[in-house]
């Protein structure tokens, strides 16, 4: 699944539905609409998000996850409605807001009991150029989907013109990223079609049972509220920070000075391998016995090294943290945050830089299970990503072969800082690669040139079976497809 913008998204003219939750709107008091107060914490990420919220004066516009995908039409706007009263039931955090005291700093949340929470049915004039629909969806999803209010979500059906009618019927969902996380996103095209299907014609929906993410920041806060300062976590980080005094790693090429922060990011994104390809990549890199998001970052290094002559490849990158099995299928932001850190020079062959990425992951992915914003509290630092690197496999995510066929796409805000953020998905079309960076020529120019030599690499990988290595790298002698041992894998 492709993850963009919403401008990418291939939007048609239609009636425009909005669907937004709503609870007791006319009752006195919050008790009597519904609300309870509710003592459990937020996650970490969680109440960090928040208090940059009411710091920022963006008070957490446009910080907001979502997706798109098509389900058969002529719409049956009962039992969508039903269908997402079902989904809200089955995610509590749904039905949950937290908010922090602007006098005092606390932090409190209230919830709402299964069976309490409606949906208003908001009609819209009818739209007949697609241009106003993508007016209409940016302006509702920035505005409306605060960490700071409730609902922080919502979603909107766009029925086509007659005249572009393709029996189809499209969904768009946006959320506020403290209560979901990039595979929250993949999993709402299957759920809400699945509950729909049940709703018109009772097709069991048949879906995983889902835990809470109010239990999960429960249970994350219990777990690591004493963090001594010589725990692996806090030394790790302690170390990666003062490598580049107190920063995170920043992009490996320039981008330019920072701007007034008015001007949204550039983005790309494009399918770097079809599905064959994708295993051919894969079974290169399991021929060394390593994973294939050793061989992306092995690539990565190596693209870094070849534009700026620096065998130092730094990045962070986002971990799930869902290690129970009940967590799989529930929404919230089950993320933490992997420091990377291997030098390449002197190796002698790509297959020996797989090798090191793939210690360092060992090494640092454990760390990941401790939140950074608790590690920054012990340390008593602050610092922000500049560089991210994100790969997930959700080539077995429910219902994955039907994407193409529902047009699904995972979709992210507008964004106005001043980093690099690249996501690599594979799904069962092949692997997506997509990017955000400033919008100034300096850093669109060097990140195209950056994605566009790692795509090289990585198709000389496939073609070959290794990669040449930079002369800073490798005094060794040419390269060639025996660099790798070949072992038996099962992939």
């Amino acid at each position: 699944m492709e993850f963009t913008e919403l401008a990418d998204y291939a939007i048609p003219a239609g009636t425009i539905t909005e669907w937004i939750p709503s609870v007791g709107p006319h009752a006195s008091t919050p008790v009597l609409a519904g609300w309870q107060p509710d003592d459990r914490p937020t996650s970490y990420v969680h109440e960090a998000h928040l208090r940059d919220s009411l710091k920022s004066p963006r008070q957490g516009r446009e910080s907001w996850l979502g997706a798109a995908f098509d389900i058969d039409g002529p719409l049956d706007k009962r039992a969508f409605r039903r269908a997402v009263l079902a989904w809200i039931d089955r995610h509590e955090s749904m039905r949950s807001h937290a908010a922090i005291d602007v006098v005092d700093g606390e932090l409190s949340r209230v919830t709402a009991a299964e069976g309490t929470v409606d949906v208003w049915q908001v009609e819209q004039e009818r739209c007949e150029l697609s241009s106003e629909v993508l007016d209409h969806l940016q302006y509702l999803f920035d505005e409306y989907t605060s960490p700071l209010a409730w609902p922080a979500y919502a979603f909107v059906t766009v029925e086509p013109l007659e005249t572009l009618d393709t029996g189809k019927v499209t969904v768009f969902f946006a959320a506020d990223h403290s209560i979901i996380d990039g595979l929250s996103t993949v999993l709402v095209a299957h759920e809400i079609s699945a509950l729909y299907a049940e709703a018109v014609d009772g097709t069991a929906a048949a879906l995983f049972e889902a835990g809470s993410y109010l239990d999960f920041g429960m249970s994350e806060r219990r777990m690591h509220a004493e963090l001594e300062h010589t725990h692996d976590a806090v030394v790790t980080w302690r170390r990666f920070l003062d490598a580049d005094n107190g920063r995170l790693p920043a992009f490996p090429l320039d981008i330019g000075p920072p701007g007034s922060g008015d001007t949204p990011q550039g983005g790309l994104t494009d399918w770097i391998f079809d599905a064959e390809r994708a295993d051919s990549f894969s079974v290169a890199c399991r021929k060394t016995g390593n994973s294939m998001f050793a061989g992306l970052l092995a690539a990565l290094a190596v693209a870094g090294a070849e534009l700026t002559g620096r065998t130092e490849f730094r990045t962070i990158t986002p971990v799930h943290t869902r290690d129970q099995p009940h967590w799989a299928s529930s929404l919230g932001w089950f993320v933490g945050l992997c420091p990377l850190s291997f030098d390449i020079a002197d190796a002698e062959s790509f297959g020996a830089i797989v090798a090191r990425a793939t210690q360092q992951v060992t090494a640092t992915k454990p760390v990941a299970r401790v939140p950074l914003d608790r590690v920054f509290r012990a340390l008593g630092a602050s610092a922000k990503p500049r560089f991210v690197v994100s790969f997930m496999d959700v080539r077995f995510a429910p219902m994955a072969e039907r994407w193409d066929a529902w047009n699904a796409r995972a979709l992210r805000s507008k964004q106005y800082d001043h980093d690099v953020y690249i996501w690599v998905n594979r799904t069962p079309r092949g692997v997506n690669i997509s990017a955000r960076y400033p919008n100034n020529d300096i850093a669109t120019a060097h990140v195209h040139r950056y994605v566009g030599t790692l795509r090289r690499i990585l198709d000389e990988v496939v073609d070959t079976g290794t990669a040449s290595l930079p002369s800073m790298v490798s005094s060794g002698p040419a390269l060639h497809s025996a660099s790798f041992v070949p072992t038996p894998t099962n992939q």
